[in-house]
């Protein structure tokens, strides 16, 4: 026998009955300070493990936590009614460093509500997107329409390095015929989107070497370059005068369909008032779909330390952002040819690689890309959802695509543009999120209807 599917409002009135319980097993998450990064403690990754593991249990899946030579993924499994199509749920337990604590208004894992939002680091990347799976299954109890199988991963803010071991030797278990993934962000505070393009990534070190020594700053200095004037000189050819990434062989598009008006980007961004956006064309498409290049940290004396002596070495760390259709082995080589053949006054220079991911681009368009617009509508009572690309990277959504090509991936999330994830005062909008619980609800739901034709 069929089992019938519940109603809008049946649907509305059980996550409107889930929140306060979903809410308080959110905070609980986001005390666990569960970071993969070298150098932290990753019993505290084990805990926040543990604890998805305990709540997929409680909605009834069949739960194991994994692991691929790297940190503990939890996959939780519901067989799908005859029929009916299987749903992979995915998000990750694992949260960035917290970076300096005095720039955090209150404790980074003691969750504090301020001014309907929700605060603390993992609040919205990712727990909040665990918590929406779970806010989904709890509304439907024992009357799931669809298989699901959710999928939480344990090092993705470390850069999935065993993912895709993981997939490949849980393949056949996870199979499904939609993929949620929760991991992007919405348009605006009141504005739904799906992420249909991401940009790729390759990070890097430079460093330059002048001398085999420090020597006197006053004795040698003038015909000696030190070092770090030496990488500063490099490093200001990565740009053009107008901010553009001078890079030979990275790929450039215009191509996006929306714009961000600036004044809202600036006051999203905290750009300081005198400072001047970098690079040319549409904001989107320099965020979506061209190459973005920061350094991201500088190895050298810092000042209260700063001898008067001529630097010998310096290193940086390099992060590239790849429009949609690069490659990232190709861009990589491109870097580094640049930095090599640009390195001033002869010095030697070394290039050295940390970790790429590709971009991708998806093709939303399909039943189920329909009956998520049409989640998304109803959840934000009639706002049409925004197709939009991010300037971030997962790489881990061209490995899905690659390893599930019939498979329709959905990337939605639980962040907007307030929401400063990676940064200090990480935070999530408390009544978005009960959009988003609703409309994953309502996904199901409407996934189930079209799987039965």
């Amino acid at each position: 026998m069929t089992t019938p599917i519940m109603t809008e409002a049946e649907l509305r009135a059980a996550v409107a009955r889930e929140l306060p319980g979903v809410r308080a097993d959110l905070e609980r998450l986001v005390r666990i300070p569960g970071i993969a990064f070298d150098g932290f403690d990753h019993a505290h990754v084990e805990r926040s493990a543990e604890a998805v593991a305990e709540l997929l249990r409680g909605c009834g899946l069949d739960v194991q936590i994994v692991r691929a030579g790297g940190q503990p993924a939890v996959i939780g499994r519901k067989a799908a009614p005859p029929g009916a199509p299987t749903v992979m749920l995915y998000a990750h337990h694992d949260v960035q460093p917290v970076g300096d604590r005095t720039l955090w208004d209150s404790d980074p894992f003691e969750p504090v509500e301020r001014d309907g939002r929700l605060y603390g680091r993992g609040a919205a990347d990712d727990k909040a997107g665990i918590m929406a799976h779970v806010a989904a299954l709890r509304a439907f109890g024992d009357q799931l329409p669809v298989g699901v199988v959710v999928f939480v991963e344990g090092e993705e803010e470390y850069g999935s390095d065993s993912l895709e071991r993981l997939l490949a030797e849980h393949r056949e278990a996870i199979a499904s015929d939609v993929i949620v993934i929760a991991d992007s962000a919405n348009w605006d505070v009141g504005v739904p989107a799906l992420t249909t393009s991401l940009r790729g990534i390759v990070n890097c070190f430079v460093e330059v070497r002048t001398l085999d020594h420090a020597v006197h700053s006053g004795m040698f200095g003038g015909p000696v370059p030190d070092a770090l004037i030496t990488l500063v000189r490099l490093l200001a050819t990565l740009h053009d005068d107008a901010g553009n990434v001078a890079v030979a062989g990275l790929v450039s598009r215009e191509t996006a369909e929306v714009d961000y008006p600036e004044s809202r980007f600036r006051a999203e961004a905290g750009l300081a008032p005198g400072t001047r956006l970098i690079g040319t064309g549409r904001i989107t498409d320099r965020l979506w779909t061209k190459p973005a290049l920061a350094v991201l940290g500088i190895d050298a004396p810092t000042t209260a330390e700063a001898a008067n002596a001529l630097v010998p070495a310096a290193k940086a760390k390099l992060s590239v952002r790849l429009a949609p259709g690069d490659d990232p082995t190709r861009a990589y080589a491109a870097l580094r040819e640049h930095l090599e053949r640009h390195v001033p006054w002869g010095a030697e220079v070394s290039v050295t690689f940390e970790h790429d991911g590709a971009p991708c681009v998806i093709d939303a368009t399909g039943p189920m890309f329909d009956a998520a617009r049409s989640a998304f509508r109803t959840a934000w009572d009639g706002t049409d959802p925004v197709d939009i690309g991010v300037g971030g990277s997962i790489p881990f959504i061209a490995t899905f695509q690659e390893m599930f090509p019939r498979a329709a991936i959905l990337v939605t999330g639980v962040e907007d543009p307030h929401a400063r994830a990676h940064g200090p005062n990480e935070s999530l909008h408390l009544g978005e999120f009960a959009k988003v619980c609703l409309a994953e609800a309502l996904l199901l739901a409407k996934v189930a209807e079209v799987g039965r034709g």
